[in-house]
């Protein structure tokens, strides 16, 4: 067997503005949050800066659709309003507090 078939395929390239894939058996949070006002840029920002604090891959739900919390553009995108339901997941070696950080952000956006 030459030496070239015996090594790996390499990985995957990261797309920017996808969160990087958690390891299955990582933790593992879902919160979901009450909008006290609709998700604008401000809210937005403040989420993507919150992320980037944390190793952990998180997303936000909002009915059928699903945004990178890193990118203040898919957040948006997302359309969420006052008065709805946001889901944050977060999976990661700290996803417990990306998530409950995320959520606080969320719960207090004005």
């Amino acid at each position: 067997m030459s030496a070239s078939s015996e090594r790996s395929a390499p990985a995957a390239p990261h797309t920017p503005g996808t969160p990087a894939a958690a390891p299955a058996d990582s933790p593992s949070v879902e919160i979901p949050v009450l909008l006290p006002a609709d998700l604008h840029a401000r809210p937005a920002g403040q989420i993507a800066q919150t992320t980037a604090r944390f190793a952990a891959a998180a997303l936000l739900q909002y009915g059928e659709r699903t945004a990178n919390a890193a990118s203040v553009l898919a957040v948006m995108s997302l359309g969420a309003t006052r008065g709805r339901t946001v889901i944050v997941r977060a999976q990661g070696p700290d996803a417990q507090e990306a998530a409950a950080a995320l959520a606080e952000v969320l719960a207090t956006a004005t």
